[in-house]
């Protein structure tokens, strides 16, 4: 059994020098919680670099680390033992949402996959093809696309796990800051 998750970049973002941007991968611990059910004790997660020296910037959907979405500012480490960066915090939100779906009826696929497309998300499917990490915009009237989800949730397809929501996503349904 392998000791990890990783998942591909979600885009083919470049430098402004035009140059494809160069990509790390940090790690992100699993709580205990997750990693009961994840295939992992880690997921590994594309970065890139920021101005800031040890500091990232997320450059995929995660399947399993909570409260993480693609373009957020995160602040890693160096772990020597592990030979690898370590996720240490939580600097600041990139305006996406992180969405989990778990597809329990295989009619659900065809759905998810045209209302995902009608709202303009990009997604992740685990090797599985079960599991559904969501990448949420800014721009996506998350209000909508959440009761569309409890719609296709309501009839058994899916089941659904908001893992980050940004506020901009939150305000529109009216929670509180989880304050990560």
């Amino acid at each position: 059994m392998s000791s990890e998750t990783s998942s591909a970049p979600s885009g083919g973002e470049s430098a402004p020098t035009g140059k494809p941007e160069r990509l790390y991968k940090v790690a992100f611990d699993l709580s205990g919680e997750t990693a009961d059910w994840a295939p992992a004790s880690s997921e590994r997660l594309w970065t890139g670099k920021t101005s800031v020296q040890m500091e990232v910037q997320v450059r995929n959907t995660p399947f399993h680390a909570k409260g993480i979405a693609f373009g957020d500012i995160v602040r890693v480490r160096a772990d020597h033992g592990r030979r690898e960066l370590v996720f240490e915090e939580f600097v600041s939100e990139s305006g996406h949402s992180t969405v989990r779906v778990i597809i329990k009826d295989d009619d659900a696929r065809a759905v998810m996959d045209s209302l995902l497309r009608s709202f303009v998300c990009s997604w992740e499917i685990d090797t599985t093809g079960c599991l559904w990490a969501i990448d949420v915009p800014p721009h996506v009237d998350y209000s909508a696309m959440r009761a569309a989800l409890l719609r296709v949730a309501d009839e058994g397809g899916i089941g659904i796990e908001e893992s980050a929501l940004a506020r901009v996503h939150r305000d529109g349904l009216g929670l509180p800051d989880p304050g990560r």
